[in-house]
């Protein structure tokens, strides 16, 4: 695999929410994956580092160790003008604290973008580093993650930012009808 400067660096750490995987083009992060069902996208990609992802590593290991709650490493993240207005929202939250959807669709003028806020925020290729962990729904329900294992993977970074959350929203998941 390579970028526009050829060079795929990719490093990987493990976490208390499994492997990580971080990705740069040499200047700056590109991309952060969580473990899936075991799986990275880059599996089997031999790791090359850069001391950009050096510093990345470094940094995520203090956030897991509790000795950091901010990153100050460089991203790049690749999206359109409505998800880099999104992500950058997203960006400005700080550790323990929370933003809604619809707070951050008011905050980029586009305050009935909820859907589409939702899916920015779901691909954000730079989770952790910007920490889209931090939006729930106004009600504070979890609505959704993309990151990881999903739900549990957002669950276990809310309660170590001590986030409170109100789980799962209901709406998530089938409810069967419970014979009398």
């Amino acid at each position: 695999m390579t970028t526009t400067t050829g060079i795929l660096y990719l490093e990987r750490i493990d976490s208390p929410i499994g492997r990580i995987e971080i990705t740069s083009d040499g200047t700056s992060v590109t991309s952060v994956s969580m473990e899936h069902d075991g799986t990275l996208p880059h599996d089997g990609v031999d790791t090359m580092t850069t001391p950009v992802l050096a510093e990345a590593v470094r940094q995520l290991r203090e956030y897991f160790a509790g000795e950091r709650t901010e990153f100050d490493v460089p991203v790049d993240p690749q999206g359109t003008a409505f998800q880099k207005a999104v992500w950058a929202q997203i960006a400005a939250i700080e550790w323990g604290d929370v933003r809604s959807y619809g707070e951050i669709g008011h905050a980029i003028d586009r305050p009935h973008a909820g859907r589409a806020i939702g899916q920015a925020v779901g691909a954000n290729p730079v989770p952790l580093l910007i920490g889209c962990h931090r939006v729930l729904s106004s009600t504070g329900h979890i609505t959704g993650y993309s990151g990881g294992n999903g739900i549990p993977t957002k669950v276990w970074l809310l309660d170590h930012e001590e986030i409170a959350h109100r789980g799962a929203a209901p709406a998530l998941f089938d409810l069967q009808p419970v014979d009398a």
